[in-house]
């Protein structure tokens, strides 16, 4: 009897609905949840730093499963985000320059998008910081108040949350109250061993544990709201350290990101044979990987058109041969690499060599480390490897990660590995090819060239932007050997002006390399009153550095005229401002003709408000 009266109890409760709700606190589709952290490499105890103290993270790696070879694809935040955000490469999407805006194509959509679309609540809290105009409503909320709680009951929820703690800012806050000691830092050999350096880097620990807390408080708050074995919680840092040669630069310092995935066991079906708790994965993953992975997870096939691939879920895909990154400009500081690697050896290709690594940036310049180590380079005070950073980069570096886990042993000109060498250059050729690296432009004319577009469309516009003949002009302009000059001067009237850019810029590396530097400053002579701009600006840069007395003079005035954004524009403006830096401008060379040049360009994003300022201050500063 009373088994009948159960059984007419369940077929009411089924007839009105109710059972059928209950699913919904139960979703078929995972909760995700991401915790990320700004500016922090994977100096983490469940990475095998012992000077780490990373307690949170560190269980969650031992339940979870840790990605040992993960790379943030830019190593600089908002290109970064941008990659995240777009599943996309920014060098496609010309968003690769460092707090730029542009249009997104219409083939593209953001993630929030798609999981909202799938019945999720979206919440972010809070940087975005993306190159891209984004849609009205992306996120449900993103705000320092947005949490997974505030979405209706039983509703997934796709949640955010970004800790700044160990931003590069903070590494430089002083007074500050140690937890890790000077005296036990390691200090990375391309860095002097000073107490300014040393003291960084014990704060930059300090940072991490405290952003350790801040993550224990957010996987605290998923256990209490008892969402622990519905939440699939990634753990990822959005690039390298703070500290110079880390942040902004393609080195394992700057790219490589601790990455950890926990997937409770209630989802272990999505993954099987992926992904093992308390494992690490051998498999090269990257940011623009991230989400096709997630809507894998949720059971969407990622759409083709992503770059990236996913590496759990119903989706997963084979482990690919490489990973990439790029650098662009940073900032106020126009420059351009691509970088790429296996599973051993990490390949970077410089397209602007003329540049240091180390060139002055005002925001980096602030930390106790960048000053010190400059004044020291200046003074001769340091070491080869401690050297490098401040001098011309070389056209191509080539290290073994296993080897040589810092990359201060260049092997690009080793005859032993010119195989490894051709491999990768190969590849990191392919891959530019293949997403149309809109960095082969500059960043003015491209955004002329779109119009009110988004440069992606110019980007596969073969009749607009040959991508291949574009590559090997700037290929052959930056990677000079003797005898090439005749090769390259074949374009300097070519009818597209962005090979005549990299004719330019050729002819200033040779000049400076000391490669038939007569026949190339002959050839400048001739391209600085070329139509563009920016070819102006790289050959009267030639002339202002290697001409004669007459040369120089007229030069500097031409990139004083071009400087000033009131007859240019801030583009312009940045790159004749880039150039004249390295011309050693006297205080009479100089006078005032900067001055009355404004901050601001009120009909473009406030996003490139700081670069005109900076450069103009830097240029002040430095004149002699």
């Amino acid at each position: 009897m009373l088994f009948q009266r159960c059984i007419l109890l369940c077929g009411c409760l089924m007839a009105s609905g109710w059972l059928q709700a209950q699913p919904v606190s139960q979703p078929q589709r995972p909760n995700i949840l991401w915790v990320t952290s700004e500016d922090n490499g994977p100096q983490l105890g469940c990475y095998g730093d012992a000077f780490a103290d990373t307690p949170n993270i560190d269980a969650l790696a031992a339940k979870g499963m840790r990605y040992r070879h993960c790379w943030s694809n830019a190593p600089v935040c908002a290109p970064a985000r941008t990659t995240i955000i777009s599943g996309l490469f920014p060098t496609s999407l010309g968003g690769q320059h460092m707090r730029s805006q542009v249009k997104l194509p219409a083939v593209a959509k953001l993630y929030p998008e798609y999981f909202r679309e799938l019945g999720y609540y979206c919440s972010n809290n809070s940087k975005e910081d993306y190159n891209l105009y984004q849609p009205e409503k992306l996120w449900d909320d993103s705000s320092r108040k947005a949490h997974w709680r505030n979405r209706e009951p039983g509703q997934p929820f796709f949640a955010v949350f970004n800790f700044t703690i160990s931003h590069e800012s903070k590494l430089r806050t002083r007074p500050h109250k140690a937890i890790h000691s000077t005296d036990q830092v390691t200090v990375p050999p391309y860095h002097p061993d000073t107490p300014e350096v040393r003291q960084d880097w014990a704060q930059y620990y300090d940072r991490v544990t405290e952003m350790d807390r801040e993550v224990g408080v957010i996987l605290e708050q998923l256990k209490e709201d008892g969402l622990e074995d519905d939440t699939i919680v990634f753990y990822y840092g959005d690039h390298g350290s703070g500290m110079p040669r880390g942040k902004r630069w393609l080195y394992q310092s700057g790219l490589h990101v601790p990455l950890v995935v926990h997937v409770p066991e209630r989802f272990q079906s999505l993954v099987d044979g992926q992904y093992t708790p308390g494992s690490v994965s051998e498999r090269l993953v990257s940011f623009v990987d991230l989400m096709p992975t997630v809507l894998s997870l949720a059971g969407v096939r990622p759409e083709p058109h992503l770059h990236g691939k996913a590496f759990l879920g119903k989706f997963a895909t084979e482990d690919p041969q490489y990973i990439y990154g790029f650098r662009d400009r940073m900032d106020e500081r126009y420059d351009m690499s691509r970088a790429i690697r296996d599973d051993r050896y990490m390949y970077i290709r410089n397209f602007y060599p003329q540049r240091p690594q180390g060139s002055f940036l005002a925001y980096m310049f602030k930390t106790p480390t960048t000053t010190v180590w400059k004044s020291m380079f200046d003074q001769g005070q340091l070491n080869e490897a401690q050297s490098f950073f401040w001098k011309p980069k070389p056209s191509e570096e080539l290290y073994d990660l296993q080897q040589d886990p810092y990359q201060v042993n260049n092997l690009a000109e080793s005859a032993e590995h010119v195989d490894t060498l051709t491999r990768l250059r190969n590849a990191t050729r392919q891959w530019m090819l293949s997403v149309k690296d809109l960095g082969l432009i500059p960043e003015g004319e491209m955004l002329e060239r779109a119009q009110d577009a988004a440069p992606y469309n110019l980007g596969h516009n073969p009749d607009k932007f040959a991508c291949a003949e574009l590559y090997e002009m700037a290929d052959l302009a930056t990677r000079p050997s003797s005898g090439d000059l005749e090769q390259l001067l074949a374009a300097r009237v070519d009818g597209n002006s962005t090979k005549r850019f990299w004719v330019a810029n050729g002819l200033l590396i040779r000049a400076m390399r000391d490669l038939d530097r007569e026949a190339a400053v002959k050839a400048a002579r001739g391209m600085t009153t070329d139509p563009s701009p920016y070819v102006r600006c790289a050959a009267n840069e030639v002339m202002a550095r290697f001409g004669n007395e007459a040369d120089r003079a007229a030069a500097i005035q031409l990139l004083l005229q071009l400087a000033d954004t009131r007859e240019s524009n801030v583009f312009v403006g940045m790159t004749a401002m880039n150039s004249l830096d390295w011309c050693r401008l006297t205080r009479a060379e100089l006078g005032n003709r900067l001055d009355g040049i404004p901050n601001k360009d009120h009909s473009i994003s406030s996003r490139y408000d700081s670069y005109i300022p900076n450069l103009i201050k830097r240029l002040e500063s430095s004149a002699q």
